[in-house]
């Protein structure tokens, strides 16, 4: 970023690839997105965030065995043998948890990683690849992202996303799905191959299934396309706005934005903001 002589805010250049995770956050926040990829202030991942990390690990070798080795068991000794490197990543050191906390952790953990039995039988599915990085131009947007599994099924490839935090409300499922929409877009502009259905594994709770459409593709790549033309907008005048709401509760940039630090102190007065969100011991209230 440089500097304008004038006084308007200094100009940023685009990424050089666009994810779901990065179209989310600036979707829901364009400063927040500013504070983490422009100006590379750190965003650890919370408690939830690395037990989810945690469960994927494991998932992902457990599904890389041969399908008859895919067992709750089999799982259980995966699981403990990803705990030391899991347990040594400074962000989960940065938790700082205690010996009770830390096995409240592993059973958040072991709770996500059982769920999968509840949704489906690993040792049935036909899994083609875990883990898998998509590079590709969708909608015109250099976009990167990476598939926690691809499946063949009878009918054709489907794209499945495991999920440990909360399964959404009816109403936010077309938003929650917008990500392996995306996924999906990618699969065919990078190989040609158009997956016919997306899915996301609640873990312990349910899952979330779609047939892959020409109006669904439609919808999310031209949402991603929207966030894109938006961010080059920002980019080029420097102008990120600030979306005050609940989720200032948990941005770790509230100390340093004034509208941020407002919103979580009027939600507090107003008896509106949870009493767990990191925000408000950032702010001391």
């Amino acid at each position: 970023m440089t500097e304008d002589p004038s006084g308007s805010p200094p100009a940023a250049s685009l990424p050089r690839f666009f994810s779901p995770s990065a179209a989310s956050t600036y979707d829901k926040c364009p400063r927040r997105w500013k504070h983490r990829y422009v100006d590379k202030l750190p965003d650890p991942p919370g408690e939830a965030a690395l037990v989810g990390t945690f469960s994927h690990r494991v998932l992902e070798l457990l599904c890389g065995e041969e399908p008859s080795f895919r067992t709750i068991e089999r799982a259980k000794e995966l699981a403990r043998d990803a705990w030391p490197s899991i347990s040594a990543h400074r962000d989960y050191r940065a938790l700082n948890l205690g010996p009770d906390a830390e096995r409240e952790f592993r059973w958040k953990s072991w709770r996500a990683i059982e769920g999968l039995w509840g949704l489906e039988n690993p040792a049935l599915v036909d899994v083609r690849s875990t883990e898998q990085r998509l590079t590709a131009k969708v909608a015109g947007v250099p976009f990167r992202g990476i598939v926690d599994r691809m499946d063949n099924t009878d009918a054709g490839l489907a794209i499945t996303d495991y999920k440990s935090g909360r399964a959404p409300t009816p109403n936010r499922r077309p938003e929650a799905l917008s990500q392996v929409l995306l996924y999906a877009a990618a699969v065919e502009a990078d190989t040609g191959e158009r997956p016919v259905q997306v899915r996301l594994l609640y873990l312990g709770q349910e899952a979330v299934e779609e047939t892959v459409t020409d109006e669904g593709l439609g919808e999310a790549t031209g949402g991603l396309a929207s966030s894109w033309a938006s961010l080059e907008a920002d980019c080029s005048s420097g102008r990120f706005e600030v979306r005050p709401g609940p989720l200032c509760g948990w941005c770790p940039y509230v100390e340093i934005c004034k509208e941020g630090g407002s919103e979580v102190v009027r939600r507090v007065k107003a008896g509106r903001m949870r009493k767990d969100a990191p925000a408000r011991a950032a702010l001391g209230i």
